[in-house]
C-alpha cells in the first residue's frame, strides 16, 4: 500500500491496525470515530498541529519493515 497524505486514515488501520500508534503519537485518539477513519492524513495532522510528511514516512517505514 503506497501512503501519501491524502491516504484515508480508514484505509491505513484497514490495511493495517497496528498504524494506529503514529496517530495515538500525534493526539489522534478517537480512531474510532466515523469522521476520523474518513479524514485524510493531511486533514489529521492540520487539525492536530504535526506535519504530514513527516507521519507518512513514519508509516511507510513501518509498513515497509513488515513487507507490507
Amino acid at each position: 500500500m503506497e501512503i501519501t497524505k491524502e491516504t484515508l486514515i480508514g484505509d491505513i488501520l484497514d490495511y493495517d491496525l497496528d498504524s494506529a500508534k503514529f496517530f495515538f503519537e500525534i493526539g489522534m485518539h478517537c480512531l474510532g470515530c466515523p469522521h476520523s477513519r474518513g479524514e485524510s492524513i493531511e486533514e489529521a495532522c492540520a487539525v492536530h498541529g504535526t506535519d504530514a510528511d513527516e507521519l507518512v514516512g513514519k508509516i511507510s517505514e513501518h509498513l515497509k519493515a513488515l513487507g507490507k
